[in-house]
């Protein structure tokens, strides 16, 4: 009998600076891969034609992450572009900076996507509030692992 168990965990590391460069806050989080997220893995696993996740969003929603999120609550500014993305044996990493006046205001949740605008959301994140202010810069690193076990 052959039993395995796939299971896809999520964790998110957000990191405010100030405009010098001094932490003013860091954290780390677990996110939910949705169920459009599941669909589009399981959708590149089958060769079909879906862009890969390219861009991630802030928020200021605080509604729970729910399996059937299709994108943020709230978004703060529009979506930002990854800087870079990258895929390890059983890991990928996405990391994103929002740089002084992107997604500025009361963070409280996080997604990343496979487009600009509209497209596929894979994983949603709400977190305790991180006041990014106008002059500040975050970065989000997402690391999404996969384990058989």
């Amino acid at each position: 009998m052959i039993n395995d168990d796939l299971k896809l965990r999520g964790d998110v590391a957000i990191v405010l600076k100030d405009k010098d460069g001094n932490v003013k806050d860091s954290r780390e989080i677990h996110n939910l891969v949705v169920s459009a997220g599941l669909t589009f893995i399981c959708s590149r696993m089958a060769g079909v034609s879906a862009d890969v996740m390219s861009h991630m969003a802030l928020g200021s929603g605080t509604t729970a992450a729910a399996a059937g999120d299709t994108d943020v609550e709230s978004i703060l500014g529009s979506r930002e572009a990854l800087d870079s993305s990258t895929a390890s044996s059983n890991t990928i990493t996405y990391v994103s900076s929002f740089e002084a006046g992107e997604g500025t205001g009361a963070v409280t949740e996080a997604g990343i996507f496979n487009a600009a605008t509209s497209g596929t959301m894979l994983c949603r994140v709400i977190f305790p509030v991180v006041n990014k202010q106008a002059d500040d810069t975050m970065s989000v690193t997402w690391t999404i692992t996969l384990t058989a076990s």
